[in-house]
């Protein structure tokens, strides 16, 4: 009979083989009882900001220092000489409703029988989708490793009857475990207890460490000790170029199918062609590997598709992998000559997949971690590069000197292009008139000041090519094709294609570029947290 080793056994066995010895400091904790887990308590009115928690866990776990699983975070409130300086060190929070585990494709996060949500190292892609769905940024990547790694609240020790590492390393004794009935908690004193001065909103995951404050003289502001510093967030680079490769290709099937509806119910227009399959299939055939990039392990980029019943991210790879796959297998039937009906029922389901998949991928970035993704007009923008699509495709008819066509293709492609103007301008409008009183006011604004003072020269640039190509040039293809001017048709249509696609990519970098999100206020130390 084979040994069954839990991840439990996997964590004691490194820890074996790395050399790395528990302390001798016990504790006494009850047994727990069903519906009980154990938490973390910090009492801010003892940390002295020293950071030997943060040091201490490092060790413990054999982590270099970019990677920090317990941070100390930094405010300060008052004015000078009357002021008060604040710590909150803070790790993982052992979520009853944890954002990482919902969210993530491989199933890597588990929640222990003891509350305590443990990260599968063996399972993780590296995919980092949990880092952007924690509200707390407590998942961190370890490059050198290729995986997201986190605190486990030192499960081996709590099973020795021992203190984690950050517990027995505190000179103020500010961090202590302790046992909490869940129910009572969401019940009575998580809104009380569970919130210190900017954290996020406790009913998002449902975080379970206690905390003890000091007394603030009510009207005074405590303020991030950070606040003065803003960084843009990482570029996503692969990301970028697959979400609009991505989108680019739906947008072009859709109008295929459309094409080929419209001449099967006998309106005089041509019937779409193995080229313009091929072109639609291009950008997805590109566009899917790119995001593998971006991946600490690629080769396990399959895996992906593992937790289709939570994750966003493995229902858009699953979606837009079968949408793939079914553009390819209709391109074998127009290769062979196959009936129009026959091609259409092949059509129906895969264009179905395709816009399912754009839509799931929008939902990727709609969590409540990251405020300036967190809205409507992101699924909105994702479906309106598809306008990219309707170019590709006209592109290919004006080459086959179908012009007819190109003129039907041309009114979809220019509503798509002005939407996406209109989004521009209604997202310019909603960070001018942001309230000071909204609740997300701090990440919001800041990223109003990335896009206005950092990167306001790409949004005019954004903004400026939009205009031209995706709007000015796919008039002027209009003129030359009602003209019968083919060459000059396809010509404007390649450079509007083209400029387009640029517009698309420099919109797509800021949106990764300029996302502020909830985390831990004053988190200088943050390590390497790709916010």
């Amino acid at each position: 009979m084979s040994e069954i080793t839990t991840p439990i056994d996997s964590f004691l066995n490194h820890k074996a083989d790395t050399g790395m010895q528990c302390g001798n400091y016990t504790i006494d904790i009850p047994e727990l009882k069903p519906g009980q887990q154990y938490r973390f308590h910090f009492d801010m009115t003892a940390c002295v900001g020293c950071h030997c928690c943060e040091v201490a866990c490092n060790e413990q776990n054999g982590n270099p220092a970019d990677v920090k699983w317990r941070r100390v975070g930094e405010m300060e409130t008052g004015h000078f000489p009357d002021t008060l300086q604040l710590f909150n060190s803070m790790s993982c929070n052992h979520c009853i409703d944890p954002a990482c585990l919902n969210g993530c494709p491989t199933n890597s996060y588990i929640k222990l029988d003891n509350g305590i949500v443990y990260h599968v190292d063996e399972d993780c892609i590296g995919c980092q989708y949990c880092t952007w769905n924690c509200p707390y940024e407590v998942p961190v990547f370890h490059e050198e490793r290729g995986i997201v790694t986190k605190c486990h609240m030192c499960v081996d020790k709590l099973e020795a009857g021992q203190t984690p590492a950050c517990v027995q390393a505190c000179p103020a004794g500010a961090i202590e475990i302790e046992v909490v009935d869940k129910e009572e908690w969401i019940r009575n004193d998580m809104t009380k207890e569970g919130v210190a001065p900017h954290l996020p909103d406790v009913s998002i995951t449902q975080p379970t460490t206690r905390y003890t404050l000091p007394e603030i003289p009510e009207g005074e502001e405590i303020r991030p000790a950070d606040e003065h510093i803003l960084k843009p967030a990482h570029p996503e680079w692969p990301l970028v170029f697959m979400t609009v490769l991505t989108q680019m290709s739906v947008g072009g099937f859709v109008a295929l199918f459309f094409g080929e509806l419209l001449h099967l119910l006998g309106l005089d227009l041509p019937a779409p062609n193995l080229w313009m399959v091929l072109a639609v299939l291009a950008p997805a055939a590109i566009g899917l590997p790119l995001s593998a990039l971006h991946l600490g392990r690629p080769a396990l980029a399959i895996t992906a598709m593992k937790n289709l019943k939570t994750s966003w991210l493995s229902r858009e790879a699953a979606a837009l992998g079968a949408y793939a796959g079914g553009v390819t297998l209709l391109a074998g039937l127009y290769y062979l000559g196959a009936p129009g009906w026959l091609k259409l029922l092949v059509e129906l389901p895969v264009a179905a997949l395709g816009v399912y998949g754009i839509y799931a991928q929008s939902m990727i970035y709609r969590v409540p971690a990251r405020p300036a993704w967190n809205r409507r007009s992101t699924t909105l923008r994702f479906f309106g590069s598809g306008y990219l699509g309707f170019l590709l495709v006209a592109t290919v008819l004006a080459f086959t000197g179908e012009a007819r066509s190109v003129l039907a293709l041309m009114a979809p492609t220019l509503m798509l292009g002005l939407y996406q103007m209109h989004l521009i301008y209604e997202e310019t409008i909603f960070y001018k008139y942001l309230d000071k009183e909204h609740p997300l006011y701090y990440q919001l604004s800041r990223t109003k000041r990335l896009l206005e003072e950092h990167f306001g020269h790409l949004k005019r640039l954004r903004l400026a090519s939009l205009a031209a190509f995706a709007i000015a040039l796919p008039m002027i293809s209009i003129v030359f094709a009602a003209a019968n001017m083919g060459t000059a048709a396809a010509i404007t249509l390649i450079l509007a294609l083209l400029g387009a696609t640029a517009s698309e990519i420099v919109g797509r970098y800021l949106f990764y570029r300029t996302v502020v999100p909830l985390g831990l206020a004053g988190n200088f130390f943050a390590g390497n947290q790709r916010h």
